[in-house]
Order: structure tokens, then sequence, then C-alpha cells
């Protein structure tokens, strides 16, 4: 065979898979080149020859002939052999060929339109995962029980408290109790138990986790002026508990694989992603936008709570201009001036309650830990 081939040759005894040839399109029929074969050219007539698409995706001119073991076809798929054949074509064939070549347009068309969909679909997930991964991730999160959101929190709650001592009593451990049931008493249908635990450590520090873990540091209370100063922390501390935000930081965290799990309700599964990473779930930051939603619900809480909520801005204020550089409290609550200033207005749209005085002394509270003194 001197010409390229041009289509592909199938019968009996021949591969599966066709042998190439070169057909050459006449007046009275095909002129099929078989290189290496017993009979190298063999001539087909119009007359008997059957027309239909073929092909994997029906994108083939298939031309048929004889019958039984004689039983021979080729399939044509170059553009020039195939108007080429039409031109020739006797009028007895003009049928099958039109047939043939609607299907194979319809074949095209229906593949096009398949890649167009897939690739659609594509670009929308990707889409979809870049500017909706916040979508995704609260749809998660509105997945997962209590009861899941408490374990991975006790999970975090010993990693956190591993090799720290805590304080067990003392008025420090009293004051603190009485911010958090104060706090927590007025929340309309709170899911959580809320469990304070204070940590014996200098630095100036306060976390409540998923589940409803209260930690604060007696640095802390050593850095600040009142009680109310540190009830405004916790209140912040207790907004993100109430908001979901640290199982949306650890959804976000775990990503696809947590979102599967919890699709799956592998509860199971998903605290053991979370025990992976430990203590670095303590050290993912919130969103300024989860920051900003904790500053204002806390703000409400201490409203409803009857303690004077400017102490949550006096605290942050103060520290952020002169020992931020100390406070590990901003490694992940930055109180930027912009937040100072929508609490300020918040307050400002709270109607004005009378607060109500801790029963503790807030010199006395703080002289209980003067024995520990405030790392500089």
């Amino acid at each position: 065979m001197s010409q390229s081939p041009n289509a592909l040759y199938f019968g009996e005894h021949l591969p599966a898979t066709g042998i190439p040839c070169h057909v050459e399109v006449t007046p009275e029929g095909f002129r099929v080149s078989l290189k290496g074969q017993v009979h190298p050219e063999e001539q087909v007539p119009y007359d008997g020859m059957a027309v239909a698409a073929g092909g994997l995706d029906h994108d083939h001119l298939v031309a048929s002939w004889g019958a039984g073991a004689s039983a021979r076809s080729v399939f044509l798929k170059d553009p020039a052999l195939i108007v080429a054949f039409r031109r020739c074509a006797p009028s007895d064939l003009t049928t099958h060929l039109e047939r043939a070549a609607r299907q194979v347009r319809r074949s095209r068309r229906q593949h096009r339109a398949i890649w167009a969909v897939a690739v659609g679909f594509l670009v929308g997930l990707g889409l979809f995962f870049w500017f909706g991964s916040d979508l995704l991730v609260q749809w998660a999160v509105t997945r997962i029980p209590v009861e899941w959101e408490e374990k991975l929190g006790t999970v975090a709650y010993r990693e956190a408290l591993a090799g720290k001592v805590v304080v067990k009593e003392g008025p420090a451990v009293e004051a603190v109790q009485e911010m958090t049931k104060r706090l927590t008493a007025t929340i309309v249908d709170n899911p959580y138990k809320f469990e304070m635990s204070l940590v014996s450590n200098d630095v100036v520090n306060a976390f409540a986790l998923p589940g409803g873990h209260v930690v604060v540091f007696t640095g802390l209370l050593k850095k600040a002026e009142s009680g109310e100063e540190v009830a405004g922390v916790l209140s912040h501390e207790i907004s993100h508990v109430l908001e979901r935000h640290g199982v949306e930081r650890i959804v976000k965290q775990l990503g696809i694989v947590a979102v599967a799990a919890i699709l799956f309700g592998d509860q199971q599964g998903l605290i053991g992603l979370a025990q992976q990473l430990g203590v670095e779930l303590l050290t993912l930051r919130f969103s300024r936008e989860q920051e900003t939603e904790a500053d204002l619900v806390g703000l409400h809480l201490l409203h409803d709570a009857r303690i004077a909520p400017d102490g949550m801005i006096r605290f942050f204020e103060r520290l952020s201009e002169r020992d931020k550089d100390h406070v590990e409290l901003f490694s992940t609550h930055p109180m930027s001036a912009l937040r100072a200033a929508r609490l300020k207005a918040e307050i400002g749209l709270i109607p004005r309650r009378a607060p109500e005085p801790f029963g503790f002394q807030w010199s006395a509270v703080q002289a209980s830990l003067s024995h520990s003194p405030v790392a500089k």
C-alpha cells in the first residue's frame, strides 16, 4: 500500500480493532488497498453496499458489503473521503448516506454538548469552592450535632490543659464561675453546658472551646482592673461558642475530608481527624467577621446579665496600647481601631440598664493571686 491509510478495514479473521487501509472513491465503487494481505487490493462496487453511522461516538461513516464469512466493512472518518463518497454514490445509496450523515452530526452535537456540560460543571465546581467555600463550611457545621461538638471540644480541651496546673478553688475560681454563670443564665435555648477552668499561667489569655469549655489564665485576671473587664473577655469567648465559630475553624482546617465525614455521619472519623490536629486547633485564627460577631453578641450577653458592657472595650484598648507584644490574647483576637469603634457604636444603641455588682471584691480576687506576679 503506497498511499497513507485513511480508513480501517474489518472482516472475519482480522483483528477486532481493524487494520489500516487506503480507500479510493471511484465512480464504480471503492478501491481498497491492504498492505501485507493475501489480496492486497479489493474492488468494492456500490451495488450491494450498505452505509450507516458507526464508531464509538457514531462519528464514522461505515460502508459494509458481503455476508457471513465474506462480510467486510470500512470505517471512514476522513472528511475529504466522505465528501468524495457522497458525490460519487449512486442514487440508491443517497438515502442511506443522508441518514448516516444526520447520525454523525447528531452524535457530534451530543459529544460537544457533553463536553460543554462537563467543562461547565468543573468550572462551576471550581467557582463554588472558590467563592462558596464559606457556604459549604456553614452547611457542614449545621450538620454537626451538639454532642459531636462537645466531643470535638473535649479533644482540644485535653490538649490545651496537658501539662498545665488547673486552679481548683479560691476567690479567683469563684469569681470566674460567677461571671460565667451570670453570662450564660440569660441565654435563650442554650444547648451548651459551659464549664470553666482556671489555669495557673501568667500569660494574658482566655478562650472557649467548641461544646462549652471555658479556659481562663490567671494572667488575665492579674492584668484586668475590674471584674467587668474579665467578664467582657469571657462574653466574647462564650459568643464564639454560641455562634459555633470554633467548629467552623475545625471544618475549614480539615477541609473536604471533614465535610465527607459529616455527610456520611462519621462521628468518630471527624473526631479522629480533629485529634490529629490536636493543639493546632487552639491557634487557628478567627476571621474578622467572626471576631466582630463575637464582639456584638458578647455585648448583648453583658447587657442581659446586667454587667457594664464598656469593660470589654476598655480592657482590649488598654492592653492594645500598652502591652500588645506581651499579650497572647491578641494572637488570635486582634483588636483593631475599627472593631473598637464598632463596639462603641453598638453600646450607644443598647438601652441603658443599671448594672448589678458582682458578689466578690475584685481587690480580694487579685490579692489571692498576688503570690504569682504577672510576667513582664
